[in-house]
């Protein structure tokens, strides 16, 4: 049933009998009779004698899959992994209007840092690295909006507080794939975090590490993109 169900997702049209049963090394009887039940439960439709495609319930069980999926829960225990590879804080963030909400974290056990270690904390997007992520999924206009709407406030001396600082800093996130706070939210305190997609694309979420600037290390970025990606494949997404 399986073989059969990953050969018809294979093809965007119909697939006819004889095709799927050579495509799956059943016999045509064989490969018959379990369409056959398959069409009953409205798993695969019959479009023509013959001719099969995949079924309307599918589509309904795909959603409620979807809903039920949890990026908080299917993150955990990637963040426990990255935690236990940087013994620094790992935060996921979600976007809330023009600020980024801080939804879990794991501890580093460590000094307490007072901007991103609060679950439920939140921050303008313009100082922090997943917040740049959901600007640079916005565009040019959105990031326009973005700081009209927000006048981007300063909060340390490395604050970006221009549209041209910012759009220079997005460029950068676009060719690396990840970001960073350099002391932009809090002096002390740098992060890098990378974007979590779900099965449409969609940049839902943001996981980032945070750390005593003076404990960073360049050399986590490359760790927390490949998190932040196996989250994103946990709840769905297929990088092409």
């Amino acid at each position: 049933m399986t073989r059969l169900l990953d050969a018809l997702a294979a093809h965007a049209q119909t697939v006819s009998l004889k095709r799927l049963a050579q495509g799956t090394g059943l016999h045509p009887s064989t490969a018959h009779r379990i369409l056959t039940a398959l069409v009953r439960d409205r798993l695969v439709e019959r479009v023509d004698q013959g001719s099969y495609r995949l079924g309307i319930r599918l589509l309904e069980l795909g959603n409620l899959v979807k809903a039920r999926i949890s990026v908080r829960e299917q993150a955990l225990p990637c963040m426990r992994e990255l935690h236990e590879a940087t013994a620094e804080a790992v935060n996921l963030s979600v976007r809330r209007d023009d600020e980024i909400v801080y939804v879990e974290r794991t501890s580093s056990g460590r000094a307490m840092m007072r901007v991103v270690n609060i679950v439920g904390a939140r921050a303008p997007l313009h100082i922090t690295a997943v917040g740049k992520l959901f600007l640079l999924e916005e565009g040019p206009e959105g990031l326009r909006a973005y700081a009209e709407r927000t006048r981007l406030p300063s909060y340390t001396r490395n604050t970006l507080t221009t549209i041209a600082a910012l759009e220079k800093e997005l460029d950068r996130i676009r060719r690396q794939g990840f970001a960073t706070d350099n002391e932009e939210a809090e002096l002390g305190v740098r992060c890098i975090g990378a974007g979590v997609r779900d099965d449409t694309g969609t940049l839902v979420a943001g996981l980032s590490v945070s750390a005593p600037a003076e404990r960073m290390k360049p050399a986590w970025a490359s760790l927390v993109k490949e998190t932040a990606a196996k989250i994103s494949s946990a709840i769905g997404h297929r990088s092409a």
